[in-house]
């Protein structure tokens, strides 16, 4: 079951260890991914180890969201953010936006359904009486509404210190187009995103140790940056268009921590993503009739809550710890669950000349600049 908001603040979750029933639960998880096929079997196939410059990095102790620091006085932007819990699933956002307020910050949750983004700030109000947050229109899919939102968030405020691109789209079975006239998987994660950071980032560089964090996914790993045909207009497929926009999301990240210590920007980029959770991703997307709706259905040993899929982009958005150019996931078997860890870097995400290519290509895009 998905974890529900508490207002006596989240429980700490048991230490990792490969009990007997762990290692059943595995073993079947092991025997589901290769009955599966598909996209499933691919990523997990092709999950990386841990490059080169993580070799001989100290593992990260167990941490959960009992061990955020205080936030008070930060501000703080989640995209998404309005997946409250129902049925089985929720959002990683909305975990991210109910911890960051229960430690104490001033949270802006933002996307394009504003009834359930005042839901949302609804019911975390109720679990923690105390927070500060706010629901702000923002669709990532049209660079309209992005510059819209950053105009009003740079008018309204004087600085930003965390920016959460957390908002994911996975895409429908036929391709689709934004206002803009862009492939709406690439518009959403990784256009949009990046056009609002770019528009943010003056509030960023006045924040207190300002952090952007990149919510990339174990996808990544088959992922490809073809600029022949970033739109996917020849042989649509959704689920190469979700992999290739995380792993676009997870070169920015490496890209922009780059450049923020080139042109002492003072801002720490750091990536993320959530293993394997139980969220609205698939069932809003290709449906529960796809690869991955399969899978929601017949396997959800698959899948661990969306609560704590959520402790990777939380750790890196709040741990002292946490390194600026580093990437966070699961420690569990395959990354497909448990409390953060180092994150195997795909080879093709460390590709620096690619990287600058794709910034580039985006700032034309998306017609901004870091200046």
């Amino acid at each position: 079951m998905t974890d529900t908001p508490a207002e006596d603040g989240p429980v700490k979750a048991q230490k990792m260890g490969l009990s007997r029933r762990s290692f059943i639960r595995y073993a079947a998880v092991g025997a589901g991914v290769m009955a599966v096929g598909g996209g499933t079997t691919a990523f997990i196939a092709n999950r990386p180890a841990l490059s080169p410059r993580q070799q001989g990095l100290p593992r990260i102790p167990d941490w959960t969201a009992a061990d955020i620091p205080s936030l008070q006085g930060l501000s703080a932007l989640v995209t998404g953010g309005n997946g409250y819990p129902e049925e089985d699933r929720s959002g990683l956002g909305f975990h991210d936006a109910l911890e960051l307020a229960r430690a104490g910050a001033d949270v802006t949750i933002a996307s394009r359904d504003q009834a359930r983004g005042t839901e949302a700030v609804r019911q975390i109000r109720e679990a923690v009486p105390s927070s500060s947050i706010r629901f702000e229109t923002l669709d990532l899919a049209n660079l309209a509404s992005v510059a819209g939102f950053a105009e009003r968030m740079c008018t309204s405020r004087s600085r930003l210190d965390l920016l959460v691109n957390n908002a994911g789209y996975m895409g429908q079975l036929d391709r689709e187009v934004s206002t803009d006239g862009f492939e709406r998987v690439l518009a959403t994660n990784t256009l949009g995103h990046f056009a609002l950071t770019a528009q943010l980032l003056p509030l960023l560089r006045e924040g207190n140790s300002p952090r952007v964090v990149w919510v990339s996914s174990l996808r990544a790993s088959t992922g490809v940056i073809n600029f022949d045909d970033l739109q996917h207009l020849h042989g649509y497929d959704y689920g190469a268009a979700y992999s290739n926009s995380k792993l676009a999301n997870l070169m920015l990240a490496f890209e922009m921590q780059r450049r923020s210590v080139a042109k002492d920007w003072g801002i720490s980029s750091v990536a993320a993503h959530p293993g394997v959770a139980r969220t609205n991703l698939v069932p809003d997307g290709p449906g529960l009739d796809s690869t991955e709706g399969r899978n929601h259905r017949f396997m959800p040993f698959l899948y661990q809550p969306a609560a704590r899929g959520a402790l990777p982009t939380l750790y890196a958005a709040t741990s002292p710890q946490a390194e600026a150019g580093a990437y966070y996931g699961p420690a569990g078997f395959m990354a497909l669950s448990g409390l953060p860890a180092w994150a195997g870097i795909p080879a093709q995400a460390e590709d620096q000349h690619v990287a600058a290519r794709l910034w580039a290509a985006l700032e034309d895009l998306g017609d901004v600049t870091f200046g």
